[in-house]
């Protein structure tokens, strides 16, 4: 089996450019999911950890947009390419807008393409070179790269979030974190729904590491949290 660069995830309803896409992609040493509709671009990409995500904007049961705006819901990170065949600057920002980093328009050459997926994944593998991805907490192993958090009684697969709040959590062991700092770094922006939802992941991460005796996530009233770990 061939050492593949990363993972992609190619949701494209045109048989004949998917393929076309696909062969390239496989011939420079990518792994690519193909998908022909944003319904089953959504079911893989919760499926499969993907490295990017490469969305034609005009895709049957659920547009390209929605699709990356819900990607970009679960997952701060991934890198997200639009494929789109409009050339309006208000589609673009639209496309920017729900979460795509970036787009390119049809038709276009496979060689830029192929640049631009080199520039995307050397970025995301720079900022994550010098950080952490395996936690040991005692009776609990966390691997934030596969999203799992290991008991001796339980284990868990979790989600994005839940695994990029876990990790910001280890990374900054033993300090207090102001709520809006959490939100900026963990949710990308600070608001009131969102601290909402932190809210509920604070619950759930709190269940998970019942079983670490020597970890425990503590309230700072009316400033934020403190996980507190001592090995």
């Amino acid at each position: 089996m061939p050492e593949y660069k990363a993972k992609i995830l190619l949701v494209e309803d045109d048989p004949t450019l998917s393929y076309v896409i696909k062969d390239s992609l496989n011939k420079n040493l990518y792994d690519v999911v193909h998908c022909p509709d944003g319904e089953t671009g959504w079911a893989q990409f919760m499926k499969h950890n993907f490295d990017i995500c490469l969305l034609d904007v005009m895709l049957p049961k659920k547009d390209g947009m929605s699709l990356a705006h819900q990607i970009r819901e679960k997952n701060e990170t991934i890198p997200i390419l639009l494929l789109t065949s409009k050339s309006m600057d208000d589609d673009k920002i639209a496309g920017l807008k729900s979460g795509a980093d970036d787009y390119i328009t049809k038709p276009f050459n496979m060689q830029e393409l192929l640049l631009r997926l080199d520039v995307f994944l050397r970025r995301t593998k720079k900022k994550e070179d010098n950080t952490p991805t395996t936690f040991d907490l005692g009776e609990l192993d966390f691997d934030y790269t596969n999203l799992n958090l290991k008991g001796p009684k339980a284990e868990h697969t979790l989600t994005q979030r839940e695994a990029d709040l876990i990790r910001f959590l280890c990374l900054n062991a033993n300090r207090v974190l102001k709520r809006d700092e959490i939100l900026m770094q963990v949710w990308g922006k600070d608001d009131y729904f969102l601290g909402r939802s932190m809210d509920v992941f604070i619950t759930k991460v709190r269940k998970y590491l019942k079983e670490a005796k020597k970890a425990e996530l503590q309230t700072i009233h009316g400033i934020g949290f403190k996980f507190v770990y001592n090995p």
